[in-house]
């Protein structure tokens, strides 16, 4: 007890039990106050209290804790709901941030089990040394993990993949940097009603060795446009394309039904389409299809291939320089396409034929192109065209496609330096288009023939979206008969055939316009060859001698001259005139052709114009379908009187004829002499012929 009460005595002395020696504190030393010994007190606690802080913050932090930071901060930027499921972050100076199960929701009025988008995990890394240097946002990597695209669009149009993107603050400031980007087992799928469109994607990157960026890798499979698509895409790595200095290796395979594309070369500016070093090569059996793949609306055509380079030239994509075949024809050009990304497309083509069929033109009227000897035609076509040659009627009843006509505007240059066809011997055609709205200008569609010409300009106008509302004028200027007889091979002779047409008339289709159409016909041929062969090889008929047996005619008479003055109205050629002279006799005609039948109602009457001519039959009446019509005798049978008589009144409205004979042969011609004679009274005409 003694020594405690010694130690207590020493402690309230001032004893320090640091110091060596055992004597008292210096009393003349200040003594410590109370509130600093307690400050020196509480300082290790409150520096114990926060290490075990940040002790208990390391062991139980959560980087989940920020999810709904940066959910609201993502969905703000494409205006669409964002959501993470959770958040990991690697810190460093190359810093590791995934996300698990990031899905990007669709808006209203889509099924929201299947968003837009879903990835299984998203890593960015982030060098952070880079940032403090001030070199801005350096994103070496982005991988991708399983991304999910569910494209869809509703049959109104709305889709789900439009994002309202957010405007940045601040426009000048450096754009990320992202070294490289990698998808891993990338699946999509794309519902489009309006384009006939559903089909799965496949996405991934596929390493290039050597540090390089991974290139990208997507193929598709499915239907779109209603025909099944078979596609892939080998591209260089997605985040080279902003590279301008580094050409972009692009190769795209396209197979859509019996439509093919394939897209091979490099892009120096791919963001741009600049510096574009590409070949595309189309194939298929009918150009209208690939309207699914380029928005421009082509006629129906027999098979094609044509291949050249594709580059771009702002704002317009541009195909030149192509060559190929459609059908039996060549076919070499331009064509450039705005691609109207708020609006329609605008076309303009250039293009060019050596030789070109008429039946692969067949198309642009609603005919069935090509012909049964045309290469590569599918069955559907064979038997398309089998059907067309065995129906009784001419005119093509095909609908035009109006909506299609209004899905862009075109603008069309054409010239083919030789037509080849049988009936249609054309040595050149020279055609300028221009269809805006769906209205279609052809100002003009010039045809040589020889040293003559047909002269054509056009106007069809929608009215709805079924019918259209048309107007044509045709002139026949001196064309060369002897080239005509030419292209037949079985006979030669010259002359001339001059005249001109026009019509009137609202439809939906050829044959509609036809049926409804209002108009004229008149025609006039000078010059030799025989009749026969002219009835069988330029009408296309195939009655041709039985008609002339049944005119009473020879098998082969020279032709001298033929007049036809036909109006049309609603839909009804009649006749005014018609007289075909030759050597031995002279013919009129009588009668009408129903084009909203497609029927023939005509008669024939033959009047010697030799005496020496015995006997004569009476008319003779053909009728029936407009592509394979009867010869039958006439009712009655007229006597010579009686023939000479329906001549007379037939040609009481020829002289109104005399000035389109004079513009389309030229004046003092054979018909204006026929004409005269056929005029004169009998006993005038037999005074006439017996002084020869």
């Amino acid at each position: 007890m003694t020594g405690l009460g010694t130690f207590h005595r020493a402690m309230a002395d001032g004893w320090d039990p640091s110091r060596t020696d055992a004597s008292p504190r210096d009393a003349s030393q200040p003594r410590a106050e109370p509130g600093r010994r307690r400050r020196v007190r509480i300082v290790p606690i409150v520096l114990a209290v926060i290490g075990l802080a940040i002790l208990a913050l390391i062991l139980l932090w959560n980087w989940d804790w920020f999810i709904p930071f940066v959910d609201a901060r993502a969905s703000a930027a494409i205006g669409r709901q964002v959501t993470i499921r959770h958040l990991h972050v690697r810190l460093g100076w190359n810093t590791r941030i995934t996300a698990d199960d990031v899905v990007v929701a669709n808006p209203a009025g889509f099924p929201p089990t299947a968003p837009l988008a879903r990835i299984a995990a998203l890593t960015v890394v982030a060098n952070v040394r880079d940032y403090i240097d001030g070199k801005g946002i350096v994103l070496p990597l982005i991988a991708l993990d399983h991304p999910a695209l569910n494209a869809r669009a509703l049959p109104d149009g709305k889709n789900n993949f439009t994002l309202a993107l957010a405007k940045g603050g601040n426009s000048s400031a450096k754009p990320p940097q992202i070294g490289d980007l990698r998808i891993t087992d990338g699946t999509g799928q794309v519902y489009y009603p309006k384009l006939k469109a559903d089909f799965g994607l496949g996405i991934a990157t596929r390493e290039a060795g050597a540090g390089k960026p991974a290139s990208l890798l997507v193929d598709a499979r499915g239907r779109y446009a209603g025909q099944p698509i078979l596609a892939s895409f080998v591209g260089g790595a997605l985040l080279t394309l902003r590279h301008r200095h580094e050409a972009y290796p692009i190769d795209l395979r396209i197979e859509n039904g019996t439509t093919k594309a394939q897209l091979v070369g490099t892009v120096r500016d791919p963001l741009h389409f600049a510096g574009a070093d590409l070949q595309l090569r189309l194939s298929g059996d009918s150009m209208a299809k690939l309207y699914a793949l380029s928005g421009i609306p082509l006629p129906a055509t027999p098979p094609f291939t044509i291949s050249g380079a594709l580059d771009y030239a702002p704002p317009k994509f541009r195909f030149h320089d192509f060559v190929g075949r459609v059908g039996s024809s060549d076919l070499e050009g331009d064509i450039d396409e705005a691609p109207g990304l708020e609006s329609k497309p605008d076309v303009t083509m250039d293009l060019r034929s050596s030789r070109v069929d008429l039946t692969d033109l067949g198309g642009l009227v609603g005919t069935p192109p090509g012909k049964l000897s045309t290469p590569g035609q599918t069955a559907q076509q064979k038997a398309a065209l089998e059907q067309a040659e065995h129906k009784k009627t001419l005119l093509p009843d095909t609908p035009i496609d109006i909506p299609r006509l209004r899905s862009a505007d075109l603008h069309v240059r054409y010239v083919a330096d030789h037509i080849e066809n049988k009936f249609v011997p054309i040595d050149k055609i020279r055609v300028v288009l221009d269809e805006v709205g769906g209205r279609i200008t052809v100002h003009p569609a010039d045809f040589a023939v020889g040293t003559g010409a047909i002269q054509s300009h056009l106007d069809l106008t929608p009215q709805n979206d079924r019918s259209v509302r048309a107007s044509a004028d045709f002139r026949f200027q001196r064309l060369d008969l002897g080239r005509i007889m030419k292209a037949t091979h079985t006979f030669t002779g010259q002359g001339t055939i001059g005249g001109e047409a026009r019509i009137a008339a609202t439809g939906t289709s050829m044959a509609s316009l036809m049926g409804h159409g209002n108009g004229e016909l008149k025609l006039v041929m000078l010059g030799g060859g025989n009749l026969s062969a002219l009835l069988v090889d330029l009408s296309g008929l195939e009655f041709g001698n039985a008609l002339m047996s049944a005119l009473g005619l020879p098998q082969k008479t020279e032709i001298q001259c033929f007049v036809a003055d036909m109006p049309l109205r609603d839909g009804i050629l009649d006749t005014n005139v018609l007289l075909l002279d030759t050597k031995e006799a002279r013919l009129t005609g009588k009668g009408s052709v129903d084009f909203r039948n497609q029927t023939l109602n005509y008669s024939l009457t033959t009047r010697a114009n030799h005496f020496s001519v015995g006997s004569l039959p009476g008319p003779i009446d053909i009728t029936g379908p407009l592509g394979s019509p009867n010869i039958r005798p006439g009712t009655e049978v007229v006597a010579r009187a009686g023939a000479a008589a329906v001549l007379g009144a037939v040609l009481t409205p020829i002289a109104a004829l005399l000035p389109t004979i004079q513009f389309g042969v030229g004046d003092n011609n054979a018909c204006t002499k026929a004409v005269t004679e056929a005029r004169e009274p009998a006993h005038e005409r037999r005074s006439h012929h017996r002084r020869r």
